[in-house]
């Protein structure tokens, strides 16, 4: 038999950040103890609300299959005397089988006569198990701080109110963190407050929204408000801001949405519109409204928990709300600019960096080096670089950032640009910080490229030197997250700089402080795995980076170019015939003492096949050397593809391994010149 099974666990309001991945996390752990128990639901609905997290099985087995389990124990030989009487094995089998020697069978095999325990266990219903495999699951979930309430010992994320357990129409007994299981969950807390019954398990949704005021599904609900928003900016003539973080959280704090609008003073307008929207998104939890033109218009949306008869005194609550909020900022703006903000860069020598690093200041007077010298080798402007090294971090020590610390940099180009500095050094300060996340936004000009590589290597090589470096989920200098961007940016920019080099100059430049030469090699090798997760998101195969990565190469621009060659060479009809020739090859030469660099001898090529292999060689050598010289690997190993026929000759005519040891040398040479070929490129034996 099949039935619809519910769980729900009522709390006290869980934590909004959290209640995404905490509902997605139950219903997996509950999924996979179901699978493991025989028990495999053909689908899966959660739900989660602030006061709720819930599952529903759809056409869920009530009973386990019944196992039949069999042991094999000693072999008949050795489980009798010659009287018949049982062993000390036979009787230790029985006994541990829980059964006398009498009921064990003998079963005939190809390897002789054994005695086997056979037993038919009936399975388990769904209404025994289930207690037991939620109380496991509960535990596993990945809940950062757990909290007691009362006076029990039980511990989870916020203490546990009613328990909903049913199948079908049944309700399944239990008791979890000292709560009986019923079939009456709550309604919404204003407009519904007090029991639901839930009549039928796969009426819970449905139950809930009618009765209850509750939408309990996450997805539905986000999307719900995502439309009540687009609406009411639409209404008030604009386009609704909607960050993806700030929907869910919002769509995490209410069970019924109604959105509701506001209006602030106009005259905020003033202040830089990233400061009032991160004041509306991270203090206030509201939407802000654009223009067509990304102006930011003088509204907001809010989502209330609450369907009032009077939104209109919402929103003036609402609207009294923000309005201190913005004078603060106001009022920070204004005093921020009453400086130039190159004022504020002998404050930095007073603000630690890291203890055994120094201070910010001294981690500017590094950047500005070290940029420099980059900007040298791209051709980019020293002067407007050193300049924006200079004010990169300044607005560390404003008013504004003082009070809202993600706008660092941001607000660095505005008081900038009120300075009368260069666009390229007001855009700079604020986009060295770029990429902020995975996949943002890189630096647009070569000035900001500068800062950004310089700043973060380093932070890479210092803390790195340090003893620091990132390990499991601790990273509290976003090393990793600054080393993608350095990746990032050499790659998608194009950027012909050696990152050795680059590692080099940054230990010099902390050479007055510590010795960070040694870490050089270490912190290459962290890059180069960033690498790695960096064509992985792109879909490319582990085995073409590493045949890439193997060769260190220290240009990633030119590294990119060999991955993404050798990537669409993988389709080549000879690719995966050249990459098992280079296998072959390359095993050869590991068991072999080769002089460094063999170089053939064509007087001593006998055979037609090497003789023909190492003409083709030196041909389609000259073509593929001037292809790859220029970055055109693909069209280089497309040219190098057309040896193809003539490796396999070699190897289907030419015996390697002779006796006479100059020849063997000379062809052992000839296959070492085949194999470096291709090892401009890659090695292509670490292709699968």
């Amino acid at each position: 038999m099949i039935n619809d099974c519910l769980i729900e666990i009522g709390t006290e309001e869980l934590p909004p950040k959290a209640l995404k991945s905490l509902s997605q996390s139950f219903g997996e752990l509950m999924q996979k103890a179901l699978e493991d128990s025989g028990l495999t639901p053909p689908s899966v609905e959660v739900f989660s609300t602030p006061r709720r997290l819930a599952i529903l099985f759809r056409e869920l087995p009530i009973r386990q299959p019944d196992q039949r389990i069999e042991k094999r124990g000693p072999a008949v030989k050795a489980a009798f005397d010659a009287e018949g009487n049982p062993s000390k094995a036979a009787l230790g089998f029985a006994s541990s089988c829980g059964v006398s020697i009498d009921e064990l069978s003998h079963r005939e095999t190809d390897k002789g006569a054994w005695l086997y325990f056979e037993k038919s266990v009936p399975g388990q219903s769904l209404a025994e198990l289930l207690p037991e495999l939620l109380n496991q699951a509960l535990a596993r979930l990945p809940i950062p701080k757990r909290m007691r309430w009362g006076d029990r010992e039980d511990e989870f994320v916020r203490p546990v109110k009613w328990l909903v357990m049913m199948i079908g129409d049944e309700l399944i007994k239990a008791n979890v963190f000292g709560v009986e299981s019923s079939k009456f969950s709550q309604g919404h807390r204003f407009h519904a407050p007090g029991k639901i019954e839930i009549g039928q398990a796969e009426e819970y949704e449905i139950n809930l929204l009618t009765q209850g005021l509750v939408m309990s599904n996450f997805d539905k609900r986000q999307k719900t408000i995502r439309t009540l928003v687009e609406r009411n900016a639409a209404r008030l003539g604009g386009v609704a801001h909607i960050d993806e973080g700030l929907l869910e959280e919002v769509t995490a704090l209410v069970e019924y949405p109604v959105a509701v609008s506001g209006e602030f003073d106009e005259e905020f307008l003033e202040i830089p519109q990233e400061a009032l929207v991160m004041t509306m998104q991270d203090n206030q939890k509201y939407f802000a409204v654009f223009d067509e033109n990304r102006q930011l218009l003088p509204y907001f949306i809010t989502i209330s928990n609450v369907d009032s008869k009077r939104p209109e005194v919402v929103a003036r609550g609402n609207e009294r709300v923000i309005r201190p909020r913005f004078a603060d900022a106001q009022f920070f703006f204004q005093q921020d600019q009453k400086q130039p903000l190159a004022n504020l860069r002998a404050s930095l020598d007073n603000v630690v960096f890291q203890e055994k690093l120094g201070s910010i200041g001294d981690k500017v007077e590094r950047i500005s080096t070290l940029a420099a010298a980059i900007a040298s080798r791209i051709s980019a402007d020293q002067n407007l670089v050193k300049r924006a090294a200079e004010l990169c971090k300044c607005d560390l020590m404003s008013e504004m950032v003082g009070e809202f610390p993600k706008l660092q940099g941001v607000m660095g180009r505005y008081y900038a640009e009120h300075d009368g500095e260069p666009e390229l050094v007001s855009s700079a300060v604020e986009q060295h910080y770029w990429p902020k996340i995975s996949g943002g936004e890189l630096p647009t000009n070569d000035v900001a490229q500068c800062l950004a590589l310089a700043d973060r290597i380093d932070s890479l090589i210092g803390i790195f030197a340090i003893g620091q470096k990132p390990s499991g989920v601790k990273d509290p200098f976003a090393l990793r997250r600054a080393a993608l961007g350095v990746v990032r940016i050499l790659i998608e920019k194009d950027l012909p700089l050696d990152l050795a080099e680059l590692c080099g100059l940054a230990a010099d430049g902390l050479s007055k402080t510590i010795d960070a030469s040694a870490v050089i090699d270490e912190v290459l090798d962290y890059l180069f795995d960033r690498l790695k997760s960096y064509y992985q998101e792109q879909g490319i195969g582990y085995d073409i980076v590493d045949a890439v990565l193997c060769t260190r190469p220290t240009f990633l621009n030119d590294c990119n170019r060999r991955v993404q060659a050798l990537h669409q060479f993988q389709s080549h009809e000879a690719a995966a015939a050249l990459a098992a020739a280079n296998k072959r090859i390359s095993n050869i030469l590991k068991k072999q003492k080769l002089v460094e660099s063999p170089v053939v001898d064509k007087k001593l090529l006998e055979e037609a096949a090497e003789i023909q292999l190492a003409e083709h060689i030196d041909i389609l050598w000259q073509k593929a050397s001037l292809l790859f010289s220029e970055g055109s690997y693909l069209a280089g190993l497309e040219h190098l593809a057309e040896l193809r026929p003539t490796v396999d000759s070699f190897f289907d005519d030419v015996m390697v391994m002779v006796d006479d040891e100059a020849i063997k040398n000379n062809r052992l040479a000839l296959l070492n010149q085949l194999l470096q070929c291709f090892r401009q490129v890659a090695d292509f034996s670490r292709i699968q």
